[in-house]
């Protein structure tokens, strides 16, 4: 590392909230006089963003935000829209030329636009080099073709969620670590009538999160390095009868759930296993003090390989061609990205975020509770959305399309049989890797 060895890089959170905004502020000023990109004359920035599950996240991003703007005299009107809007609504802004100036939404989706986006190379330079270099997955989602088109602000663990007691009761006393002892924990556990469940609709995060990994743990996959669709597999196969069995287990309707589906789902008692982010646990500490006492956290089985492949919902940052103040928008990423800044914003989000950096792997919140520490590990266990292919518009657009999610819903719901809903799914990425 350059200027900051680890301690120094610590420095910038110790704790949740610690960057008072006087201290915060002060950073800023000192930091605007040497930042390297001069925001435009009379420049000004709308931001869209995801819509937020943790309140005190939030909060700690427009503290950075408003920070930013005191330091620089650039105003950034910030507007939120939820998982499932935010790719609809950035790709009309590319089509149309007009919308905000950045875009903070998920997984691959620059790579649906790649030439509507400003080339942020020398930021993530000058980010990777100060802090120990970017993580792979990072670095995956923000390059296209060799270039980089997006900054990853974060990722996001989905990891499993369940209720201690269900599963001591299901006759486990470890969450079990392959796939046959998972799937025996889901029948015991429907049996009890405690059940599981996973989305299986259009639930950008949840749904692509698991099905993937199910896919993937199967040594299965879409296309292979060369972007050959390699769906019609016998792995697939095997992996769809497996989701199917798990499904049989469920609680009903997991077909239509969102993202936030299965959130009130197990705070409300209904559910007692299912995979999310920390924001369950957060809520549940602040509201269900007895669910947070007896639930904990679990990695996904890992598959055939012997190794994660696992699927976390990756957050980039992207600058759209048509912004007035190009300057001013990498002058915010990597802003954003600072120790003083991103350390205290990873604990205010009390683990939902997952570090892009090598640097941050030691921030406090990993260690604060010994349930967060699986969330800390998203960024270097998953894949990225290319699975073994690079990211590149055509797997950004069979993503934004939930061609893989769909394959599994039609099997599971006796919607087409196991050979129809393969071949469909097929015929999808075909149309797709043609026309894009």
């Amino acid at each position: 590392m350059s200027a900051f060895d680890r301690r120094q890089i610590l420095k910038g959170g110790a704790a949740l909230g610690l960057a008072s905004a006087a201290g915060l502020e002060g950073f800023a000023r000192a930091w605007a006089q040497e930042n390297q990109w001069k925001p435009e004359a009379g420049a000004s920035l709308k931001l869209l963003r995801w819509k937020r599950f943790i309140p005190s996240e939030d909060e700690a991003f427009m503290r950075l935000v408003d920070a930013f703007t005191k330091a620089t005299g650039v105003p950034v009107s910030v507007t939120s829209e939820s998982f499932d809007d935010i790719q609809p609504k950035a790709s009309v802004a590319a089509n149309t030329g007009q919308g905000p100036d950045m875009v903070w939404g998920l997984y691959s989706f620059p790579a649906l636009f790649p030439s509507k986006c400003i080339e942020v190379g020398d930021v993530a330079d000058y980010l990777g080099k100060k802090y120990g270099g970017w993580l792979p997955a990072a670095e995956a989602y923000g390059k296209v073709k060799g270039k980089w088109i997006a900054i990853p602000m974060a990722f996001n663990g989905g990891y499993l969620n369940y209720r201690i007691s269900a599963m001591n009761k299901a006759g486990f006393q470890k969450f079990p670590e392959d796939h046959a002892g998972f799937l025996e924990l889901c029948k015991a556990m429907k049996k009890n009538n405690t059940p599981a469940g996973f989305a299986l609709g259009h639930a950008t995060g949840d749904a692509n999160s698991w099905i993937h990994w199910a896919l993937w743990s199967h040594d299965a996959y879409l296309v292979d390095a060369n972007e050959k669709i390699i769906i019609n597999s016998p792995e697939t196969a095997k992996a769809l009868e497996y989701v199917k069995a798990l499904y049989e287990t469920f609680v009903p309707g997991t077909v239509s759930w969102n993202d936030s589906s299965n959130n009130k789902a197990f705070l409300s008692g209904d559910l007692y296993l299912t995979n999310n982010g920390i924001s369950i646990y957060a809520a549940a500490k602040n509201e269900k003090k007895d669910i947070a006492a007896d639930m904990d956290h679990a990695a996904y089985p890992v598959g055939k390989s012997g190794k994660p492949t696992e699927f976390q919902l990756a957050f980039p940052i992207l600058a759209y061609t048509y912004t007035k103040a190009p300057n001013a928008c990498k002058a915010f990423m990597a802003f954003a990205l600072e120790a003083q800044n991103y350390n205290a914003w990873l604990e205010a989000s009390q683990g939902y975020l997952c570090h892009p950096l090598k640097a941050y792997a030691n921030n406090p919140i990993w260690t604060a509770d010994p349930k967060n520490k699986v969330f800390g590990e998203a960024s270097t266990r998953t894949l990225a959305a290319g699975g073994l292919a690079p990211v590149s518009e055509k797997v950004a657009a069979v993503l934004a399309d939930f061609v893989v999610v769909d394959m599994f819903a039609s099997y599971c719901t006796g919607r087409e049989d196991l050979k129809s809903a393969i071949r469909t799914a097929e015929r999808q990425a075909q149309r797709i890797f043609r026309s894009a």
